[in-house]
Parts: structure tokens; sequence; C-alpha cells
């Protein structure tokens, strides 16, 4: 179990040459720790970096400088690098991704299912009760490439619920939804929080998730 990251004056390889000003961001280039059990909401204009800081955390991307640190319960600390990182996607990161990155050709059930077939986390009854909670009743067996962008992003946060989680992290997940459905997905989220002591990290440019969050940080 990841108790909590810890980035080492961390920079994305795209700004080393532009630079960073020293001072003008909560999380490039200072010593920042997120902890499991709190919720943080990193804000940032168009081009500060708030994908790349996701796609860093999950392990996805390496072109950055410096260091992201994991604890563990044992006691342990490492690299996030040096991790199993098929595992720890698996059991221990859930991400919602800005692109939603869903099979256009599986429904909505589908694309879930395909998810939670790794975990055997949620029962297919669970994962259909989520959709219909964010109205989606009526979408449960529609290929997902015929779902407005809107629907398609309720799927995605309901398939990364699909899985046990110390983080979740949410890249911009609210950008496409009406206040209603950003109220039940924020409820959701607080639930499942709740439930597992996750850490949340999601990113803002503007439109954000209603929540408690701990923190504030500016990319």
């Amino acid at each position: 179990m990841i108790i909590e990251f810890t980035l080492h004056q961390l920079l994305p390889n795209v700004f080393a040459d532009t630079g960073i000003e020293k001072g003008s961001s909560d999380v490039w280039q200072v010593d920042l720790t997120f902890q499991r059990g709190q919720s943080y909401l990193v804000e940032a204009s168009s081009g500060r970096g708030k994908t790349s800081l996701c796609m860093f955390l999950y392990g996805l991307r390496t072109d950055y400088s410096g260091e992201i640190a994991v604890t563990t319960t044992e006691g342990a600390t490492c690299r996030l690098l040096d991790m199993n990182l098929d595992e720890l996607r698996q059991r221990s990161l859930a991400m919602m991704f800005q692109d939603n990155r869903l099979f256009p050709e599986l429904t909505a059930v589908e694309n879930c299912l395909l998810k939670n077939r790794l975990t055997n986390h949620l029962s297919e009854q669970e994962i259909r009760s989520k959709l219909m909670q964010l109205g989606l009743e009526a979408k449960l067996d529609v290929p997902c490439g015929l779902l407005s962008l809107g629907q398609q992003q309720r799927v995605a946060f309901v398939r990364m619920l699909c899985q046990p989680a110390d983080f979740y992290l949410l890249d911009e997940p609210v950008s496409h939804l009406d206040d209603e459905n950003i109220r039940l997905m924020s409820d959701m989220l607080q639930q499942a929080q709740s439930a597992t002591g996750a850490g949340v990290i999601l990113t803002s440019i503007g439109r954000e998730l209603p929540y408690h969050y701990d923190h504030v940080l500016k990319l």
C-alpha cells in the first residue's frame, strides 16, 4: 500500500529551456508530499503541465528531471520507477484520463468490466448501478464511440472506481459535465475515498469538482 508520494525538485523536460520561475509553482522544482487520505486540487492554466503531473505519478511518462519517491506501509521508500508499475496501476493507482481512453467499440458496461476483470473489485450489478446513478441508464449497452463527451466522462469515472486504490488521480474530470452530474460525481468520489482511505489528486484549469479539498496547489 502506498502511503505517500514525495516529489523532489520535479520538472518536466519541456520546461528545461524555458524554465519555471522559482516560487511561481507549488509543484514544480520544489519538495512536495502527497499523502494518502488527503485530497488535493492542483489548479493550472493551460500549458503548465497538469496532464504531465498525472502521467508522471501514474508512471506512464518519465520525461522529467528530479525524482518521485514512494513510501509504502512497510516503511520502505524507493523511486517510483523502480517499483512494479503494472502492479501499482492494478492495485494502488486509479486514473481518470483527460481524454477518457475508452474503447469506442465497447459499451459503457463493457469498458468498465474490462477494467474490473483485472481487479474483481466490483460486481457487474454494482457497476451498472453506479452508471445509472450518473444518469446513464439508457446508455449502458451503447458503444462508447456513440456517446457524448460528457457521457464518456461519466463512464471513465466509473471505470476508475473499478479497482482498489491508494490514490485516485483525476485529470480535469468535469470539463463536459453539467452541475447536477458534477455534484453526483463528487458524492460518489467522497464515498469511495471515505471507504478506502485513499488520497485524491485532481487537476483543473478552471471548472473544478466541488469537494472537501485539504490542499489547493498552484501549478
